[in-house]
This record gives C-alpha cells, sequence and structure tokens, in this order.
C-alpha cells in the first residue's frame, strides 16, 4: 500500500519472522471493518476505500505476509492460511477492537471465510466480492481453460514458464518461481511480466470497458522487478496447496461462522471470468441465510455496478441505521 497523510501505519512483528504491516483509515469512532486484499500476493490498494463513508467507517488494511510493505518481501517460509488468520486477529487485538466485519475480495473472499469461520466471536458480518472457494477445478479454470480468453497472453506465459503440457503450467510457474538468488532473476521476471499479461487480458475479457487492476506500469527498476516476482511467487504457492483450504474446508468454515451468527452477504459479476458465478450458488447451499447477490460485471470493483452493490452491501451490513435489524435474507 502506498503512504498516505491521511492513514496512520503499523506493523506486526510476528514470533516466526514476519513484519506484517497495516493501515488505518477512516473516523476514529467509526464501525471497524479489516479488509483483506486479493491476489493470493497482490497486496492492499487504497482505492478499496472508496467504498466505504470515512466519516463512518474505520477501515484496517492488512498487507498480507510477503506482500505490500510486508517483509521479508515475498517469502513463502511459514506463509500459508492459517498464519494469515492468526496476523489478523492479532491486529485486532492491537488495535483494541472488540470485533469489527471483514471485506474481502477474490482470495480475500476465501480468506475472510477462513478467518470468520476461526474466530467467529470476533466477526460483526462479512461481506465478499467475487467469492473463490479454493477449488481445484477454479485453478485449472485460471490456467487451462481461461486460455481461451486470452490465448496470446496464455501461450507468451506458457513459454515463459518451459511448461510441456497445459496441466503442468502452474507447476512450472511454481518451480521457476522460488527463490534461487540472483542468477535466474531475468527469467523470473519475465514469467511474472507474462502472468501479470496474462491476467489482466483475462479480466478484460469480461469487461464492458478498459479498466485494469491497479498494477504500476514501471516493470524497468530492480525493486519493481522483485515485487512482481514476489507477487507471483506468493500467488504460486498458495494455488499449489489450495490455499491449505479447499472447498469442502472452506464452506465447513462458512458454515461454522454462520452457525455462530455471523451474517454473511457476497456479492459476485455474473461476468467473472476468474471466479464462476456458480460459486454463489455453492455458497448459498451451504450458507443458506446468506444474502447473495449476483451483478452485470465482471471481477473487480473497478466496474461502476459491482463498486456499487459492494458499497451497498457493506453499508448495509455494518450501518445500523442503514437497514431495519441486521439480519440479511438470501435472495430470491
Amino acid at each position: 500500500m502506498t503512504r498516505d497523510a491521511s492513514m496512520t501505519h503499523g506493523t506486526l512483528r510476528t514470533r516466526d519472522g514476519h513484519r506484517v504491516a497495516y493501515a488505518v483509515a477512516g473516523a476514529v469512532d467509526g464501525v471497524p471493518v479489516v479488509v483483506l486484499h486479493g491476489g493470493p500476493g497482490s497486496g492492499s490498494q487504497p482505492g478499496v476505500l472508496r467504498l466505504f463513508d470515512l466519516t463512518r467507517f474505520r477501515i484496517v488494511m492488512i498487507d498480507q505476509r510477503g506482500t505490500g510493505a510486508s517483509t521479508p518481501h515475498g517469502s513463502v517460509r511459514r506463509n500459508r492460511t492459517d498464519r494469515l488468520v492468526e496476523d489478523i486477529e492479532a491486529i485486532r487485538t492491537r488495535l483494541g477492537f472488540e470485533h469489527w466485519g471483514v471485506l474481502g475480495g477474490s482470495w480475500g473472499a476465501a480468506l475472510a471465510l477462513a478467518y470468520a469461520g476461526t474466530h467467529p466471536q470476533a466477526v460483526t458480518g462479512v461481506v465478499l466480492r467475487g467469492l473463490f472457494l479454493t477449488s481445484t477445478r477454479e485453478v485449472r479454470g485460471l490456467f487451462v481453460t481461461s486460455r481461451k480468453r486470452a490465448l496470446g497472453a496464455w501461450s507468451r506465459l506458457y513459454d515463459a514458464a518451459h511448461s510441456d503440457r497445459p496441466d503442468a503450467l502452474l507447476a512450472c510457474c511454481h518451480a521457476l518461481l522460488q527463490p534461487r538468488g540472483h542468477a535466474d532473476a531475468t527469467r523470473q521476471h519475465k514469467l511474472a511480466r507474462a502472468w501479470r499479461s496474462y491476467e489482466n487480458a483475462v479480466l478484460a475479457s469480461a469487461s464492458s470497458h478498459r479498466s485494469r487492476p491497479s498494477l504500476t506500469n514501471n516493470t524497468g527498476s530492480r525493486r519493481n522487478a522483485r515485487k512482481l516476482i514476489g507477487k507471483y511467487r506468493i500467488q504460486a504457492h498458495y494455488l499449489m496447496h489450495r490455499c491449505w483450504l479447499g472447498e469442502t474446508r472452506l464452506l465447513a468454515l462458512a458454515r461454522r461462522a454462520a452457525a455462530a451468527g455471523v451474517p454473511m452477504a457476497a456479492v459476485h459479476g455474473s461476468r467473472d471470468p476468474v471466479c464462476p458465478p456458480r460459486n454463489l450458488q455453492r455458497l448459498s447451499r451451504a450458507v443458506p441465510t446468506a444474502h447473495v447477490e449476483r451483478v452485470r460485471a465482471g471481477h473487480l470493483t473497478s466496474d461502476p455496478a459491482l463498486h456499487a452493490r459492494v458499497a451497498h452491501a457493506l453499508t448495509t451490513m455494518f450501518l445500523p441505521t442503514a437497514h431495519e435489524g441486521r439480519s440479511l435474507r438470501r435472495a430470491a
């Protein structure tokens, strides 16, 4: 995340050698909500604050292990989902919030459910955008099926990974991006740039306008090269392990949170090319009380329709004057 004078910044030093950066913005007495970014590996984006009325919310953005301002950057050592969940809880305790709401998008939506299912007593509600269920089906869809959306960009990624068959693409990316000193830095940077280009092309394939993810275009400096390599090293690390969750376990955690009284709302783009819209149905079957909404949009909140509905879900869920009561019912 970028440094901004309107935010306060902090660092959680973990017992296992990570420094987890976080930033706090909004009203001091506002309703607390923690924002969990996607990727995995992307880092927080301050643009997410546009979803909130900062005169009424207190927003905490966390750079997950190895991402953004967290260090060591790009590290996959002791970097897995259960550690991220405990980092979130440790930051809540440090900041003195008795409980808080959770917003998660894409991978962040999966992490939000994992956190809420592990620490339901700390969560007032969960809002999900573009739900990722960490299934093998979804990961294969991204690396194999979605090549039809951006065949040229996929071919460049395939070549950069030195893959010998489509089903091996993720494994080849993972192997090549492992820390190996400076000898392979050029090859790793080429692969990371190809992965980013493919990711952008897939996202753009479902969009009715020309918006792109918030990624720097400056790939020339060594620092930016290291950051890009680190992002996709972490992403490959998580996807190779189904994020240490998998769909069955993740939905069980969602049910556990709901059984403890945590309300849930999910907004999903009907044209989402990364996280299948049918994930809403899977969540509804697991948690019938969840309020789910399909919007004619893609994956990113840069899409105005998706942005508007996520902002509405946040207001409805967390601001007591916005809705009579806090209970939400599943859309008919």
